[in-house]
């Protein structure tokens, strides 16, 4: 029994045996504390320059909303330039950012408007941040430790939540509010150097041009939309993050206004969320073996519903500061399991965009969440709130679990490169649209499984690249099906070469297996001819 938990915890941490991941890791987690620690400040500031609650609570808007409206934009970026390099620009910017509000903020310049306009240009850069950063860490490890990079990687993040919020108070209290906002701009300094002393190993030389941003855009969207794994963890965030997003929204003024507490007592409460989420993240992998991700999602929102319930009703701050500990186990167990199965779902080509659409949908449904849950508050008061949150999130819970999680964790989403290069007779790669088709001689009697088969291999088309898709049977020959789709241009049917699947090369087979004809099936491409002049 100690030899199988000495091996389980040395897979685990098995990451860090890899020095550009433990360094990385290392930068982003004091960078992280120092986020926290301005987050802490930006909050209890605009609690003395506006004690509303809906003021409050756009602080949290403010840092959530830039992310909603550009991580699409951002993960395009991430997928077509190099993530490193932009990494680096981003977090110079946040440099200047949170400086320039240090120095604001120390002349005593600062005002409601002001802070919220810093905090989000600041979300804003943070949106461009985090699908390009989280898209980067397979490149870190090998695939067989990537759950494991993962899950230390959401253990960093509450490792400087833990640290962050409560360093913040102390730092409040001895020094000032300004002090908090120019330790961060030095956390963005450490970063920087960690970025430019690594140097990734080069991937595989590109054969075809980089995609266009826009287009690159599309093609992230319409993967995500014929996706059913990352259909269904999107619909799980959802459920979860508008009602979870009560208690970040209002927890300065449970601490002010409830509980007649300052910046020390608002930062120790952040802290045991850390603290319980750092805890919660090294048994997730034995909770998650017994229970699942499914019912473990379900646990981490029955347990943020019963610290929502108690915030309202309860006025002690060691019991707020103890129940800080659930609501950091309950949050950690579903931000990691949702986060595992978007990794899983996504193939390395739209990775940073896959995840930039899950980052937009969890920071929508908090920004979503905090603009409403700070109307109720100003309307009929903070407990209300904060009990309308927890009924909503106790009543949603079962309804979400139609979605299954992890959907993709048994899917080989490395290339197979295995479909032959198309014969043409000249080189049309700037032609489109294009029209693919696929003949099959199909046995009458399997007509009906072909069928199904034919529509799990539509989804993949789609997916891809195609635009439209359909399969049609001849009416005079009984059996004989022809295949369609249709891609925008001939680099786009290109890189659908380079994006199919060794999962999709099993899907393929199993509809090609019923081909009956000679040979294999026929494709032919069609080009639309140019327009006249």
């Amino acid at each position: 029994m100690a030899a199988a938990e000495e091996k389980r915890r040395a897979g685990a941490f098995a990451p860090f045996g890899y020095r550009a991941f433990a360094v990385l890791w290392a930068a982003t987690v004091l960078s992280n504390i120092g986020t926290w620690m301005h987050d802490v400040a930006a909050g209890w500031l605009m609690t003395s320059l506006s004690p509303s609650p809906l003021m409050v609570a756009l602080v949290q808007t403010a840092t959530t909303l830039p992310i909603f409206l550009f991580s699409l934009l951002a993960g395009a970026l991430g997928d077509i330039v190099d993530r490193r390099r932009l990494l680096v620009r981003v977090q110079a910017v946040l440099l200047v950012l949170a400086t320039g509000l240090g120095l604001l903020t120390l002349l005593d310049l600062v005002t409601p408007l002001v802070l919220l306009a810093f905090t989000f240009l600041m979300g804003t850069c943070a949106a461009f941040v985090a699908p390009t950063w989280q898209a980067i860490v397979p490149r870190l490890v090998e695939r067989r430790d990537l759950r494991a990079a993962i899950a230390l990687n959401s253990m960093g993040i509450n490792v400087s939540r833990a640290i962050g919020p409560a360093l913040a108070g102390l730092v409040i209290a001895v020094v000032a509010v300004w002090a908090p906002f120019f330790l961060n701009a030095a956390s963005f300094l450490v970063v920087i150097g960690a970025l430019l002393w690594w140097r990734p190993a080069a991937g595989p030389a590109r054969t075809l041009p980089p995609e266009q941003l826009f287009g690159a855009l599309r093609a992230g969207l319409r993967y995500v939309r014929s996706s059913p794994p990352m259909r269904a963890t999107l619909a799980r965030a959802v459920c979860f993050f508008l009602f979870a997003s009560c208690y970040w929204a209002m927890l300065p003024l449970i601490v002010r206004d409830l509980l007649g507490g300052g910046p020390t007592l608002y930062g120790i409460v952040l802290g045991c969320v850390g603290a319980g989420a750092v805890g919660g993240a090294l048994l997730l992998p034995r909770i998650d073996a017994r229970l699942g991700p499914d019912r473990l999602v379900v646990a981490g929102t029955v347990g943020t519903a019963a610290v929502l319930a108690v915030f309202a009703v309860v006025r002690e701050p060691a019991v707020i500061a103890a129940m800080g500990l659930l609501a950091g186990a309950s949050w950690i167990a579903v931000l990691s399991s949702l986060n595992l199965s978007a990794q899983t779902a996504l193939p390395d080509w739209v990775r940073a965009r896959g995840l930039s659409v899950f980052v937009t949908v969890f920071f929508g449904a908090m920004s979503a969440g905090s603009l409403i849950w700070g109307q109720v508050a100003t309307a009929f008061g903070v407990p209300a709130a904060l009990l309308a949150a927890a009924v909503g999130g106790v009543s949603v819970a079962p309804l979400a679990l139609r979605w299954k999680l992890a959907q993709g964790e048994g899917l080989d989403l490395t290339p197979s490169m295995h479909w032959p290069a198309p014969a043409v007779s000249d080189h049309p790669m700037d032609r489109g649209p294009v029209l693919i088709t696929i003949e099959y001689r199909v046995d009458p009697a399997d007509v009906a499984a072909f069928t199904t088969e034919m529509h799990r291999l539509a989804g993949q088309r789609r997916r891809d690249g195609a635009h439209a898709w359909g399969l049609f049977e001849d009416a005079a020959a009984p059996g004989c099906f022809i295949e369609y789709f249709l891609v925008e241009s001939w680099l786009e049917h290109l890189r659908q070469h380079e994006r199919v699947t060794k999962a999709d090369a099993d899907v393929q087979a199993g509809a090609r297996a019923f081909h009956r004809g000679p040979g294999a099936p026929l494709v032919r491409h069609f080009l639309a001819p140019a327009r006249p002049a």
